[in-house]
């Protein structure tokens, strides 16, 4: 039984219960977005398929060094805050944060040649996949540590509501990032102090190799636990693409007038493994067949089709997104290998602490 505590807090901060998420399908959204809008989500989640299968083929070049994380099969999630977030709004990713970073308007160029660790990529070819940042862009970066970019977006957050600026910070993670106290602790101060700032979990059901099920004690790992920090539990389908702008948007304009923190839960599903060395063996064959036929670029193309969208239109959309990737891909590949005194720069020499001064 409840005490009249937990009845108080309920009725103050309006809780929601696991069972009243707030599950967003396509069916049940106010307006359908225009076909300009339409197409421009489309297009965006085209340039990211491309773009990454691209990186995949260099990988099995021996022309991209490292590991790497790849997002196939999830663009439908960045390409819609991608459309909706302000151009001044920050981003905060994971390091599987290539579409973070595209969507934003980072070069292609810029980010291949990271990836290939050329002199002109992104940050001159030292940072690599995992450490994607343009803070020009408002890209704040990839982080390669799970969970610790959630409190650096707060202080982002925080920094934008002391200066009026009408910016949010959205900040994307993975569902085993729920399972990190950092996940806690940044939700719960951002509630404290009203922060413009929107936490994305893009739940593809697994921690690298675990199943997020078999360690997490509710179904869904961050919509479940938002009612504990007096949030609305939001359950959304990362695949499909209208739902995701409109949930975006909201959350966004939540934000922006002041009305705080919103804490969305994207269901989704990788369609290779954890990291270019994961054939992702340990998925059954009959969930991953289920999910590779929810491909949200088929859906989606499928959706504009039925709207009446001519399949020539669609056609040249991909036509011209495979050219512009092509055109990225020769503009890494004659980059430079990084100069070798750029070892000496972007560290503090002396190990000490004049630098804070």
């Amino acid at each position: 039984m409840r005490s009249r505590r937990h009845l108080v807090l309920e009725e103050r901060y309006q809780v929601k219960t696991r069972d009243d998420a707030v599950r967003l399908s396509v069916d049940s959204l106010p307006t359908p977005p225009d076909i300009e809008t339409a197409l421009a989500l489309y297009r965006s989640m085209v340039r990211l398929r491309t773009f990454e299968k691209r990186a995949h083929n260099l990988f099995l070049q021996g022309l991209v060094k490292g590991t790497s994380h790849l997002g196939l099969g999830q663009e439908a999630i960045a390409a819609a805050f991608g459309l909706a977030m302000r151009h001044d709004d920050y981003t905060f990713a994971t390091y599987r944060g290539h579409n973070h970073a595209i969507v934003r308007d980072v070069p292609m160029g810029a980010v291949m040649a990271e990836l290939m660790g050329r002199q002109n990529g992104l940050m001159a070819g030292k940072g690599g996949s995992m450490h994607l940042t343009s803070t020009e862009h408002y890209m704040m970066g990839s982080y390669a540590i799970v969970g610790a970019h959630l409190t650096i977006a707060n202080g982002a957050a925080l920094s934008a509501k002391l200066r009026g600026t009408g910016q949010v910070a959205v900040c994307f993670f993975g569902d085993g990032a729920t399972n990190i106290g950092a996940f806690h602790e940044a939700l719960n101060l951002a509630v404290v102090y009203r922060l413009p700032v929107v936490f994305v979990c893009e739940n593809n059901l697994y921690m690298e190799y675990t199943p997020i099920a078999t360690v997490t004690a509710v179904p869904h790992p961050a919509a479940d636990r938002a009612s504990a920090y007096g949030l609305p539990p939001i359950l959304v389908d990362g695949n499909d693409g209208d739902v995701m702008l409109a949930t975006a948007r909201s959350a966004l304009e939540l934000a922006r007038d002041k009305g705080g923190p919103s804490l969305i839960e994207a269901q989704t599903y990788r369609h290779g493994g954890h990291s270019r060395a994961d054939p992702g063996k340990y998925r059954p064959d009959d969930e991953l067949k289920e999910w590779l036929g929810r491909d949200p670029i088929v859906i989606y193309r499928q959706r504009l089709a039925d709207n009446h969208v001519d399949e020539a239109v669609l056609d040249q959309v991909d036509k011209s997104e495979l050219q512009a990737v092509d055109e990225a891909t020769e503009e890494a590949i004659n980059g430079a290998p990084p100069n070798l005194d750029l070892v000496y720069t972007d560290v503090f020499a002396d190990g000490g602490s004049t630098w804070r001064n």
